[in-house]
């Protein structure tokens, strides 16, 4: 399609603002690796909260909610929401931890949980695993979703829009560092909601579709409304709801949903003001990312249903799509083409802003990793600060040059959304536990990342043969590799030696503090369970709105405000 000399106005002014932004907080975020990784540790809760979701909103993630919706229907989201349980644990069980750990980087807890050469390895092997490797894989997902909005939007190949996107990113992630990230995820949180929302109700209001109403009477529509799945379907029932809820949420590790907190979530609560600021900057980004923002994206996947049945009709319409490019998830992308001059010129600045709030992130965190963790702790100990940011500054174009070319192995998000659960199937568990058994150690920790690692390896590499050696859905998959690792890393716990008690003892000193470990576990446990029904009551209560069965709706509304009065009430008696 061609865009209007007003969409490409917006484009333009819109990279323009962010190369502004990393220009003007250049020269105080390369002073040091405090100001570049964590902005000087003086952040506030909400401009952290946002950061987070921002970040979750990755050019991908509209195009995940579409593939599920029209594979599964509403309840495919399941696969999702059910992480919701995650993200409340670390509300209220480890927020406050890591932001008294006082450490730069998450990584940087193996040493002071754990003692001996096997806690100094772990830190460097695990920072070139999860800031490279992991990372990757992670941003490759993005910049395939990337790439296959600009062929469609821009008309351009998967090498162009993949070279001019990560010309842009790297040039302000490296220049403004955390503090630039947060200000540009600010500004996007905005652009993407408001793109998102408009785009929706003009689509619904398409002649094709016909409004709300005739959308949700729409026969190939009607039956995929159902937020809870068919419990009269074992297969179903297994795959969208008991797996993800049973298994899924506490055993395996999903950046942004990590079992114990990490990644770029720990990040930014490391880079809070103080813990009050950590811990309700995690829950304002639990809140917004499930139970605020999914209804526009599921909405747009139903009607792609009407306008666009099969693979076959987007196949249709986009001829010029490659082959490998093709799948369920474009379909997002394929109704954004209906919008008028102007409405699509800002729903592409919004996706191109979820693309750039992801990637910034990633390439920011991933290089903390390599520059904290692996250079400044092993290969150059003595590195003044300068030294460090230029290695972060270098790590950063490394790492998206190796994200742009792996994503040329990927087909879609779904794809690339089983992988990583795949990776880190087995080792949520241990990240969960490792805070209050004293018995976790390193070995634990390498035995769990390895497991996962060649179990997945191996049904990838599995399911990539031209004629693989068997076919296992992916749910399966999970399954096996969460047992199988889980087995295997508590077996070397059991069989290994914990951690010297001098080591043990300084550590919950830290975290601890003077109270029990177990302090207040009672009113946590409560306030984690009154977060998830909170959180999920809001969340249907807006599905049942917007499907017009208002008692339903109220009575989940209800519902919602006693969770929160009462969570209140509890969240004074923790603190």
């Amino acid at each position: 399609m061609h865009l209007a000399t007003l969409d490409w106005v917006l484009i333009l002014s819109f990279f323009a603002v962010f190369l502004i932004i990393g220009l003007v907080v250049a020269k105080k975020s390369g002073k040091n690796t405090q100001e570049f990784f964590l902005s000087g540790r003086n952040m506030p809760w909400w401009l952290l909260g946002i950061s987070m979701v921002a970040t979750t909103f990755a050019a991908d993630t509209p195009g995940l909610v579409t593939e599920l919706v029209r594979k599964n229907g509403v309840s495919g989201n399941w696969v999702w929401w059910a992480m919701l349980l995650t993200g409340m644990l670390t509300v209220f069980f480890y927020a406050k931890l890591w932001r008294k750990s006082g450490v730069l980087t998450d990584l940087e807890f193996y040493e002071l949980r754990y003692s001996g050469k096997a806690a100094k390895f772990l830190r460097g092997f695990r920072a070139l695993y999860l800031g490279v490797v992991f990372n990757i894989i992670t941003m490759a997902g993005v910049c395939l979703a990337g790439a296959k909005i600009a062929n469609i939007l821009l008309g351009i190949s998967q090498e162009e829009a993949l070279l001019y996107s990560s010309i842009i990113v790297v040039i302000y992630s490296s220049l403004g560092g955390l503090k630039g990230v947060l200000i540009t995820d600010l500004i996007q949180f905005v652009i993407a909601m408001v793109g998102s929302i408009w785009a929706t109700v003009y689509i619904l209001n398409l002649p094709e579709i016909g409004g709300l109403s005739n959308l949700l009477e729409n026969q190939q529509v009607a039956t995929k409304l159902n937020i809870l799945p068919d419990f009269s379907n074992t297969e179903m029932l297994i795959t969208l709801f008991i797996i993800p809820l049973a298994v899924q949420w506490w055993s395996t590790w999903y950046p942004g949903a990590e079992p114990g907190g990490g990644g770029y979530i720990a990040q930014r609560m490391l880079a809070a003001k103080n813990e009050k600021h950590a811990t309700w900057a995690t829950l304002f980004f639990n809140f917004a990312h499930y139970a605020v923002r999914p209804w526009p994206w599921i909405l747009v996947g139903l009607a792609s249903i009407v306008m666009f049945p099969n693979l076959e009709s987007i196949a249709t319409a986009f001829p010029n799509l490659n082959a490998e490019m093709q799948g369920h998830d474009v379909a997002y992308v394929a109704m954004m083409t209906y919008l008028p001059a102007g409405l699509i010129g800002l729903v592409l600045v919004s996706l191109i802003a979820a693309f750039m709030s992801t990637i910034s992130t990633q390439l920011n965190w991933g290089s903390s990793y390599i520059v904290n963790d692996f250079y400044g702790r092993f290969v150059n100990p003595s590195a003044s600060e300068k030294q460090k940011v230029l290695v972060g500054r270098i790590s950063t174009v490394v790492l998206m040059a190796c994200a742009a070319f792996f994503s040329f192995y990927l087909q879609s998000a779904k794809d690339v959304f089983d992988l990583l659960l795949q990776i880190g199937a087995g080792t949520g568990l241990l990240f969960i536990l490792r805070w209050f058994w004293s018995r976790v150690n390193p070995y634990s920790e390498i035995a769990a990342m390895s497991i996962s690692f060649i179990i997945a390896l191996f049904f990838f590499v599995n399911e990539k043969m031209d004629t693989p050696l068997f076919e296992l859905a992916s749910h399966w998959q999970l399954t096996i590799g969460v047992i199988i690792t889980t087995i295997g890393w508590v077996l070397v716990t059991l069989v290994t030696k914990p951690t010297d008690k001098g080591t043990l003892e300084s550590f919950e000193s830290l975290v601890f503090g003077e109270k029990s470990k177990f302090y207040n576990f009672n009113y946590k446990i409560l306030a984690f369970l009154l977060g998830i029904i909170g959180t999920y009551s809001v969340l249907f209560a807006t599905g049942y709105f917007i499907y017009s069965k208002f008692v339903t709706a109220t009575l989940l509304s209800i519902l919602a405000a006693i969770c929160c009065f009462v969570l209140v009430k509890i969240w004074k008696r923790i603190n």
